[in-house]
């Protein structure tokens, strides 16, 4: 523990050395400031890259990235003759031939430079001259471009996602962010119901070829949704962003019989947007581990067993069709209508084998079974949107309206076959076979109406008015076999159903202003809750017999967010949010899990919405090569959430429960470097040091936890010759506290190598968990047991893929050059 711990400091010294290196080589008295504008709609463009070169040499002297309101100012600059251009993705590069900084001419204010849409073909358009911005920072969020990953080529979104600096997903697929969980992933800004609304299956459902940008808001503010305790994962399908007809086709072949296939056609005029993308994806993984349960007080006469030893080998294959088309048409010049429908279609059969040996004091045969667990599913779901936008003379004035309508179903077949074959010594073969048959509806009805008016010179006011209806409905049927005539009689106790209804209306409204190089944003959202529940439990009779249930409250939620801009393009922010976490789906479920014949799994309809309060103070840095991200943060959580374990009961089974907690506290160190030292090597590196602690409840046999965890990720990027890149990803998770003991440390590698066939079709390679290294492992310990647990997932996976890009404009035309323009790209043009 003490020789990882001096390596993380050491990257910590590392990173502040090369930041007050950098900051020292910056001088000079010039400068050079701007605004940049999209030339047909007059909007302006946040995060565009604005670039300074020498005009000699084309050494880069200086790129910033401009603010959420396009603006951009370029300082320390030292005297010569420059050229200066603007890029960002889809849009032609703005170039300035001849820029000079002298003793006489200090400052140069460009005012609105107009970025006109792409010309020429898709190649183009894509072959920019600055590359596109991996990392950018906004006023509440960071953007992480992802569509270039290549280590999570041929996977889903859930790979892709582990590639995300502050982002990991557990042995489930299940999200944290900087280590918390209940983090609120969407899809295009919405909710979604694949799977139910299951994150988990909703990122392993979705191709990672078929993701443009994930973003990220820790500490959201009064404008999004509440709900979240961690922040807010939005997950951000490609659409079309070009003139003309493009497409693009990728196809994924793995080992493990692995595949995947995404194809995009799009098509775009003045008037008229249509794209589609269509995703299959047959993924085949394999798992395994351990699950070891020592019994503490084997002198207790009812627990005859003093250990308990399962060995599982598991196979999940996943079939699935992901479908997004939609329709952008402008009615008017500012007013535009949008309609998108999203279509999912999957299956899953997972077939796991168990090995259980219930020991005595000396590890002698108590009972030996061998359990396969064979489970078949299958679900569609179906997402409509309609959105309309109108824009006003100005164009920060903006009146948007959403109207979302998503319906989905899942069914699954779960058979459980027993076969004990030694109890107390003695061979026998007793078998035991149960079968369960669960099917669930999902609908949701989301509106939302949102107001933009700017206020002054640099203020705004935002407001709107937000209305989501989540209906759900399950249904759990279960049968065993037996002895007696070999037929299949119901269990009512391990069937019920049972239905939710989840309603939240909200109205918020945001003030933003800017004085001088102080902006401040202050937000209040208020939000009416309630979750009715309806349990319907079987008697001994088999009458259903139904318990409501209701959880309602309204709350407000305040943040503010406070930023001041300093010299050398860095910022400070300070920022305090209120959010809420409430439970639904599988924790408020009471459906009794059996799968694991120790240790079964269980929701509880009475679970209360955590209580969030976050602060968080980061402070933002570029340079020329390099740019630095820093943040440290607090975030309590009142009746938090936490899976607790019950003691074994006399057959030495326990039953793990989600229950309300009292508080716990998550305190942390931030940074996120991205460093482009050369021009054929960049590598983004993140660390997170945080402290935990978990309050104590005597109730649950709980006492206090605390302790320090850390998690780093450093993602390299190689241009070599021959039109060959390379990447490589490393990550490290140390040990973690959680309420009943610790989450071991966890390490793994991948990468990835991408080799460009021609200017339309590249081919690439990746392999993840190069090492087979990533194993989840736990220990809980309680009264009475500890228990040790340890799965993997796939280990070591490669895939072969091949990307194929075509299309063409309509809409292009041949310009002629000028005397300025000789040595410039033909998606390039002066202002």
């Amino acid at each position: 523990m003490r020789h990882i711990t001096s390596k993380v400091l050491l990257f910590v010294l590392t990173f502040c050395m090369i930041t007050v290196k950098l900051s020292a080589q910056t001088t000079g008295e010039g400068k050079i400031s701007g605004k940049i504008v999209d030339a047909q709609t007059n909007e302006t463009i946040p995060f565009a890259s604005a670039i300074l070169l020498d005009r000699k040499t084309k050494v880069t002297v200086k790129i910033v990235q401009t603010d959420v309101d396009g603006a951009f100012t370029m300082t320390n600059l030292p005297k010569g003759v420059f050229t200066f251009k603007a890029s960002y993705v889809g849009f032609q590069t703005m170039v300035r031939d001849s820029v000079s900084i002298s003793d006489v001419i200090k400052v140069v204010d460009f005012g609105n430079i107009k970025m006109k849409t792409a010309k020429g073909n898709i190649l183009n358009e894509v072959t920019v001259t600055a590359p596109k911005t991996t990392m950018q920072l906004g006023i509440d969020k960071k953007v992480f471009s992802v569509d270039q990953s290549l280590v999570s080529e041929g996977g889903s979104a859930s790979d892709l996602l582990q590639n995300v600096p502050s982002v990991q997903t557990d042995i489930d697929g299940n999200v944290s962010l900087r280590g918390s969980a209940g983090v609120r992933v969407l899809i295009d800004g919405k909710p979604s119901l694949i799977a139910g609304g299951n994150i988990a299956q909703i990122l392993q459902s979705i191709p990672a070829s078929s993701i443009e940008s994930v973003e990220l808001i820790t500490n959201p503010s009064a404008k999004y949704d509440a709900e979240g305790q961690s922040g807010i994962i939005n997950i951000v399908l490609k659409k079309n962003k070009k003139l003309g007809f493009n497409g693009s086709l990728a196809l994924s072949a793995g080992n493990r019989d692995n595949y995947n296939a995404n194809t995009s056609l799009s098509f775009q005029n003045k008037k008229i947007n249509l794209y589609g993308n269509y995703g299959y994806r047959y993924g085949n993984r394999l798992g395994g581990g351990y699950n070891n349960i020592d019994y503490i007080d084997p002198a207790n006469p009812t627990v005859p067993t003093s250990f308990a030893d399962q060995l599982s080998n598991s196979n999940d294959l996943n079939k699935s069709h992901n479908l997004k088309a939609g329709i952008d048409y402008y009615l008017a010049e500012k007013s535009v209508i949008s309609f998108s429908t999203g279509f999912n279609l999957r299956n899953e059969d997972e077939n796991e084998l168990l090995s259980i040996d219930r020991l005595g004091a000396a590890r002698n045969p108590i009972e030996l079974s061998r359990r396969r667990n064979v489970e078949n599913g299958d679900g569609k779901s179906l997402d409509l949107n309609l959105d309309f936008s109108q824009k006003f003379k100005n164009p920060k004035e903006e009146l948007t309206f959403n109207f979302g309508f998503s319906q989905g179903d899942n069914n699954s077949f779960q058979v459980y076959n027993t076969n004990i074959y030694n109890s107390n010594g003695t061979t026998v073969n007793d078998l035991d076979v149960q079968q369960t048959d669960r099917f669930s509806f999902n609908r949701n009805y989301n509106a939302q109406l949102d107001y933009t008016l700017p206020f002054g010179k640099l203020g705004k006011i935002e407001a709107g008015l937000r209305s989501q209806i989540r209906i759900a409905e399950s249904s759990t049927y279960a049968e065993e076999l037996s002895p007696v005539n070999s037929q299949f009689n119901f269990n009512y106790a391990l069937s019920n159903e049972f239905n939710n209804k989840d309603q939240v209306h909200a109205a918020y409204v945001n003030y933003q202003n800017q004085v001088n190089n102080f902006g401040y944003q202050i937000g209040l959202r208020a939000e009416d809750a309630a979750l009715d529940t309806r349990l319907g439990a079987y008697d001994i009779n088999s009458n259903l017999n139904y318990i409501p249930g209701r959880v309602a409250y309204t709350r407000l939620y305040p943040s503010v967010f406070l930023t001041q801009k300093l010299k050398g393009d860095q910022q400070v922010q300070l920022s305090y949010s209120r959010r809420v976490n409430r439970p639904r789906g599988w924790d408020t479920n009471p459906f009794l899990d059996v799968s694991n014949p120790l240790n079964y799994r269980q929701g509880n309809v009475n679970l209360l919405p955590e209580d969030v309060h976050a602060f968080e103070l980061s402070h933002s840095k570029f340079w020329t090569k390099f740019s630095l991200i820093s943040s440290v943060y607090m975030r309590q959580t009142n009746d938090v959430i936490q899976r607790i374990r019950t003691e074994p009961d006399a057959n030495g089974i326990t039953i793990t429960t989600p229950q309300n907690l009292t508080r716990s506290i998550n305190s942390g160190l931030e940074l996120i470097g991205k460093f482009d030292l050369f021009k054929s090597w960049n590598f983004t590196a993140n660390v997170n040091l945080y402290q935990s602690k978990i309050q104590g409840v005597p109730a649950f046999g709980i006492v206090e936890n605390s302790g320090f965890s850390y998690n780093t990720n450093l993602t390299n990027n190689f241009v070599l010759p021959y039109g060959v890149t390379l990447q490589v990803r490393g990550e490290y998770r140390s040990r973690e506290v959680m309420a009943q003991g610790i989450r071991k440390a966890m390490y793994g590698v991948d990468a990835g190598a991408k080799y460009d066939l021609n200017k339309k079709a590249s081919l690439s390679l990746n392999v993840r968990d190069v090492f087979s290294t990533r194993k989840w492992q736990m220990q809980t310990t309680g009264t009475t047991s500890v228990v040790d647990f340890s799965r993997y997932m796939q280990g070591t996976m490669a895939n072969l893929t091949f990307s194929y890009r075509f299309g063409k404009t309509d809409f292009g035309f041949k310009k002629t050059k000028k005397a300025d323009d000789q040595g410039s790209r033909p998606d390039e043009e002066s202002f």
